[in-house]
């Protein structure tokens, strides 16, 4: 096979193709260059279809190499584990605009692989993979309907730019992801510092601009190298079978579907069903096992095509909902907080049939989560996590670690809580918010970033203001002609239809934007609406969380670590810390009382670099005492200032004094009084409390002190004159 490489300057920066040298077995395969990142990425498809399976099985990997940045794993096996929540995310990040793009048909298993082989951090990796995976597929025999490519915006100084550097994106108050294919949008992630709908709208049609010229570039390397598509085993359907079912159960389902509550609603469902497929394995009890389940698979199928015709239709045509809702109408709220009596801070939020509780639990600076993989980010201060246990929809299933569905929906609730959370400078804190899914039906992710940001305010965290989050819908007519937005959509509503738009913010602006479409992609005109009213219904949550806690406490939970902040000579740190430790290890067991560093009463002891020293515990008493313990190591002793002094020892050359706990200094026999001393044990004895002057260090380092500078000086003796007087 021939090396081709295909060259494109992409907004100032090289961007190179290379095909035919790397993997060419795989069935499509591309390396791509992209400044100094460098991804190789592979599309496989097997041979065999599941035809009777509803389930494409398509699989995304984006496998981080640390050899890519220089780095050696850590931890005892130095070799790369499970991936990332990096790597997860930005895996799923592909995944969802090419999944949609594959014939609905076709079930041959898919594998795109991403090998992340060099790292450029100002030139983003992840996009690099999407590039790679989008025309790894293109060119292969494998159906799809690209090409798709993703670009970053940012915006610096009021300009968008794409993607930015390292640097660029320290000062961008937008952090957007755009994909899609030439034709429109389809896949969105973003996070902003409370950017309006007008400008965020601005963001992603520039972004697409960029977009369709990744599209274009791929194009003609497919047009050059690309081979024909693959044949692919299909089910087919009768027209016969179709309008049997259609005049069995139409008018049915058409009543289960008006059904308002969740699991009412669905167990209607699930029982049409299987009276249907019961019906029809009584009627073909002839047929072989084979035969048979083929049969039974084309009715499910009919009945789903069904289900998901007759509810669009009900919501397109009749401008109606299922559970008899208005198109902008959120489901009843209700929210509170202190839930949980000895957490640090605790909230709840309903809405309709989705429920979170979220708690929010304050750590030290030192307790942050280190991060092990190929991004310049080393720690984590701030962490949001999300679980979805399967109680939540009235079901059994897999509990474990967190699954992709968990980490992503995690990481979009982390995105726009961050961008009110204050700096590490103005609240010293590592803080952990855990959302707990107890109920869902529809968009548990902005339930979750609602009961978040209470559970913050109530556990005291400055946050700059308020935040909440919707997700917003679209269901659009068989043609296209006609569309329809919803607000807070349900579960029902996100399967069946055509879009997943989360919008998440305060009043001032979007703080987190995501969107999943199921269609090729949408318009302009449709996103301005979507943005419109979901900060109509943003507001509307406001309010009823400004009503339950208007504001962030003053103070922090009582059972949450206090703090104390201050800083210290960074020459004195070595000091403070003591050889192997020891000097810190002996201040913490004696300020709090414990026998161990590691008993959950020890204080907590951060030292920065800088000199910064930061205490926490939950009684201010064992705070004070460590404070003053530090405080003094690293004082000074200044020369000719009076300092109050405790005699430790006695010598024939003088006495040691204890000015303060670590700062000794000795009194010499010629300073411990203005007359002649023949021995100090007659002037002073051990524990005796003394005044003393500094006479500074000598040049050994040690601390001389004089108790004689500090005593009153003794009267001059008056010369007597002799006077002689003649006579």
């Amino acid at each position: 096979m021939e090396k081709k490489i295909f060259e494109k300057d992409f907004r100032g920066r090289k961007l190179i193709i290379e095909h035919g040298e790397m993997a060419k077995q795989a069935h499509g395969s591309v390396l791509v260059r992209y400044g100094d990142t460098v991804i190789l990425s592979t599309a496989v498809v097997g041979n065999n279809a599941n035809i009777l399976s509803d389930f494409f099985p398509l699989t995304v990997l984006y496998q981080e190499k640390l050899y890519s940045v220089g780095k050696i794993p850590g931890g005892f096996i130095k070799r790369e584990g499970r991936p990332t929540d990096a790597a997860t995310l930005a895996a799923r990040m592909i995944d969802r605009p090419m999944r949609p793009l594959f014939p609905e048909d076709f079930r041959n298993e898919v594998q795109i692989v991403n090998t992340v082989l060099s790292v450029d951090p100002d030139n983003t990796p992840e996009l690099t993979a999407m590039l790679g995976s989008s025309l790894a597929t293109c060119i292969s025999k494998i159906p799809f309907n690209g090409p798709i490519a993703g670009v970053k915006v940012g915006r610096v100084n009021g300009e968008f730019v794409i993607n930015p550097t390292t640097e660029q994106a320290e000062l961008s108050d937008i952090d957007l992801v755009v994909a899609g294919t030439k034709e429109a949008i389809n896949m969105v992630e973003a996070g902003s510092k409370e950017v309006s709908e007008e400008d965020m709208l601005e963001a992603l049609m520039f972004g697409h601009e960029a977009v369709k010229e990744l599209c274009e570039f791929q194009e003609e390397i497919i047009g050059e190298i690309g081979v024909p598509k693959m044949e692919y085993e299909t089910l087919d359907i009768s027209d016969e079978l179709k309008m049997t079912i259609k005049e069995k159960i139409h008018d049915k389902l058409d009543q289960a579907l008006r059904i308002k509550d969740k699991q009412e609603k669905y167990s209607a469902i699930d029982t049409l069903k299987e009276e249907l497929v019961e019906e029809y394995t009584n009627l073909n009890s002839t047929l072989d096992k084979d035969e048979l389940e083929i049969l039974l698979t084309k009715v499910k199928m009919v009945f789903e095509s069904l289900e998901y015709e007759i509810f669009r239709s009900i919501t397109v045509n009749e401008k109606t909902r299922s559970d008899g809702r208005k198109m902008d109408e959120i489901r009843p709220l209700s929210a509170s907080i202190d839930i949980l009596p000895r957490t640090h801070g605790s909230a709840m939020f309903t809405r309709g049939e989705t429920q979170a509780l979220a708690v929010t639990t304050l750590g030290a600076l030192n307790e942050y989560q280190v991060l092990d993989g190929v991004s310049l980010e080393a720690e984590k201060h701030f962490m949001l996590h999300y679980n979805f246990p399967a109680f939540s929809v009235g079901e059994t299933g897999r509990y474990g670690a967190p699954g992709r569905r968990e980490i992503g929906h995690g990481a979009l609730g982390e995105r726009c809580l961050k961008q009110v959370m204050p700096t590490e400078e103005e609240f010293p804190y590592t803080v952990r918010v855990v959302s707990e899914i107890l109920e869902s039906n529809g968009s548990s992710s902005q339930a979750t970033i609602c009961a978040g940001c209470m559970s913050l305010m109530a556990a005291g965290v400055p946050i700059k203001a308020p935040v909440a989050g919707i997700a917003m819908g679209l269901i659009t007519s068989q043609d296209g002609s006609d569309y329809t937005i919803l607000t807070d959509i349900q579960g029902m509503e996100d399967h069946l239809g055509d879009m997943d738009f989360k919008v998440g913010g305060t009043r001032k602006g979007i703080c987190s934007l995501q969107m999943d479409i199921k269609i090729k992609g949408i318009t302009r005109q449709i996103l301005k609406e979507a943005l419109i009213q979901a900060r109509k219904a943003r507001m509307e949550i406001l309010d009823l969380m400004g009503s339950v806690i208007p504001e962030p406490r003053k103070e922090v939970s009582k059972y949450a670590p206090k703090m104390e902040v201050f800083y210290i000579n960074p020459d004195k740190i070595k000091e403070v810390i003591g050889k192997g430790g020891d000097t810190i290890t002996k201040i913490i067991l004696e300020a709090s009382n414990v026998k161990t560093v590691q008993d959950k009463d020890a204080v907590k002891v951060d030292l920065a670099d800088d000199g910064q020293v930061i205490i926490y515990h939950t009684d201010k008493d064992v705070i004070e005492r460590t404070a003053k313990m530090i405080k003094d190591i690293v004082r000074e002793v200044e020369p000719g200032v009076k300092y109050p002094a405790k005699v430790v020892k006695v010598e024939d050359f003088g006495c040691f004094v204890q000015l303060w706990p670590g700062c000794e200094g000795l009194v010499h026999v010629s300073q411990l009084a203005h007359e002649r001393v023949e021995h100090p044990s007659d002037v002073v004895k051990v524990g005796d409390e003394i005044i003393v002057v500094s006479l500074g260090y000598d040049n050994r380092g040690r601390l001389n002190l004089s108790r004689k500078e500090a005593l009153p000086k003794p009267a001059k003796k008056e010369k007597k004159e002799k006077v002689k007087e003649e006579k």
